[in-house]
C-alpha cells in the first residue's frame, strides 16, 4: 500500500459498518487534535452530526445522509409499504432540516426517497436492502466524481508546471477527502498529483484558515500536510499579499452549491477570494460535482445562506470570552462568487466555461 493509499484508509469520511446498525464517521470536530471514529445509531444523532459538522462538506454530507435513512428505514418496524413510506417520508423532512444550503444533501435525500417510491409493491425487506444498495451506489459515484475532477485539476497543473517550478495553489475551507467519500473536490488535483508520481514539494498549497470555523486550519492544513504535500497556513486576509508576491498560480476551492448561471455559494470567503483572484490575474477554479449544480436556482441570489451561532465567533476558539457581553455577530456561514469572476467549474464531466448554463447543458448536467 502507497503512503497515499494509507492516508486515504486513515482518514475515510464516513462508512457502513457490518451489521449497519450504525453509520461510522469521523468527527471532524475534534481534528486536528484528535483522530476519533464515532457510531451514529439514531435519527437524533445523524441530524445532529450534519448540523453540528462533525460530518461536513456537500458531498460527505450526501454520503452520510444516504447511509443513514438507510440504516434508520431498516429499523422501521411494519411490513406494510404504506406505514413504511409515512415513517421514511417524515425521517428525510427531518434530516434535511439539518443544513439548508448543502444541495447535496436534499440530492441524496430525494435518490433515496425515488427509490422507495420506485419500490412500491415489493416486500418491504426487499425495499430496506436496495436501500442499502443505493446508499452505497451514492458513495462509490462519489468517490468516482472526485477523481474524475482531480484529473481535470491535475490537467491544469500540468500546464502550469515549467523548469520543476513548484506550483503555488490557494484554497479556501476544506473541500478535501474528508469532506467527500475520497479525494475530495478541490484537493483532489493535488492527490491525484500524488497518484501520478509527483512529489509532495511540486506543489506549495497555502491554506486559508476560513474563519470562523478554521476549517483551512484544521482541517485542510491537517489532511495536505498528512499527506505528505508541501502546505503553509495563512490567515484569510493575508490572500491579497501572497497573490502581490507572486505565490499564487491557481486557486481551488470547493462549493455547496451552483446556480444555473454559474454563481458559486462555498464557505464566507469565497467572494472576496475570487474578486482579489480577478484583480491579479489568477485562474480561479470551482471543483463542483455535477449534483452540486442547482439548474432550479437561477443565480447566487436565490440560494439560502445559513446564519450561524454568534458564538463561533465571539466564544468557540478562545479560553476566554473575545468579544464584549452582548454584542451581536454577524455569522453567515457562505457567501458566493459571482459567475463572471470565475475562470472554470471543474465537475466530473468537464470543465464549464462562461456562459456556465449553456456550458452545463453541453455537459449534460
Amino acid at each position: 500500500m502507497s503512503n497515499i493509499d494509507e492516508f486515504f484508509e486513515k482518514v475515510i469520511t464516513v462508512r457502513l459498518p457490518e451489521d449497519r446498525e450504525s453509520i461510522d464517521i469521523l468527527d471532524q470536530t475534534l481534528l486536528p487534535g484528535t483522530l476519533k471514529r464515532i457510531n451514529l445509531h439514531t435519527k437524533e444523532e445523524v441530524w445532529d452530526a450534519i448540523k453540528k459538522l462533525k460530518v461536513r462538506g456537500a458531498p460527505a454530507i450526501g454520503v452520510s445522509a444516504a447511509y443513514g435513512i438507510a440504516v434508520l428505514a431498516n429499523k422501521f418496524a411494519t411490513d406494510d409499504y404504506d406505514e413504511f413510506y409515512k415513517e421514511f417520508k417524515e425521517l428525510k423532512d427531518y434530516l434535511a432540516s439539518s443544513r439548508p444550503t448543502a444541495v447535496n444533501l436534499f440530492w441524496a435525500l430525494n435518490r433515496m426517497d425515488d427509490k422507495a417510491k420506485e419500490l412500491k409493491g415489493e416486500p418491504v425487506s426487499k425495499i430496506k436492502e436496495i436501500l442499502f444498495e443505493e446508499a452505497q451506489k451514492i458513495r462509490d459515484e462519489d468517490v468516482a466524481i472526485s477523481r474524475n475532477i482531480g484529473e481535470l485539476g491535475f490537467g491544469l497543473l500540468k500546464e502550469l508546471k515549467k523548469d520543476g517550478k513548484e506550483i503555488g495553489i490557494l484554497t479556501h475551507c476544506n473541500a478535501g477527502t474528508i469532506a467527500t467519500a475520497k479525494y475530495g473536490t478541490a484537493t483532489a488535483p493535488m492527490y491525484t498529483a500524488l497518484e501520478h508520481g509527483w512529489k509532495g514539494s511540486d506543489m506549495h498549497v497555502y491554506c486559508d484558515e476560513t474563519r470562523p470555523l478554521l476549517q483551512g486550519a484544521r482541517l485542510t492544513a491537517f489532511e495536505l500536510h498528512n499527506a505528505g504535500i508541501k502546505t503553509t497556513l495563512q490567515c484569510d486576509n493575508m490572500a491579497s499579499m501572497l497573490m502581490k508576491q507572486g505565490k499564487i498560480d491557481i486557486i481551488f476551492v470547493g462549493c455547496d452549491r451552483v446556480a444555473k448561471n454559474g454563481d458559486s455559494a462555498n464557505k464566507i470567503g469565497t467572494s472576496g477570494l475570487a474578486i482579489l483572484a480577478k484583480h491579479y490575474g489568477i485562474p480561479f477554479y470551482i471543483c463542483a460535482p455535477s449534483s452540486t449544480i442547482d439548474l432550479k436556482t437561477a443565480t447566487g441570489n436565490d440560494i439560502p445562506i445559513e446564519m450561524r451561532d454568534p458564538e463561533e465567533v465571539t466564544t468557540m476558539w478562545y479560553k476566554e470570552r473575545m468579544a464584549p457581553e452582548g454584542i451581536d455577530a454577524f455569522n453567515p456561514a457562505f457567501d458566493f462568487a459571482e459567475h463572471e469572476l470565475i475562470t472554470g467549474i471543474i465537475t466530473e464531466k468537464g470543465i464549464a466555461k462562461a456562459p456556465f448554463d449553456k456550458a452545463f447543458e453541453e455537459l449534460g448536467i
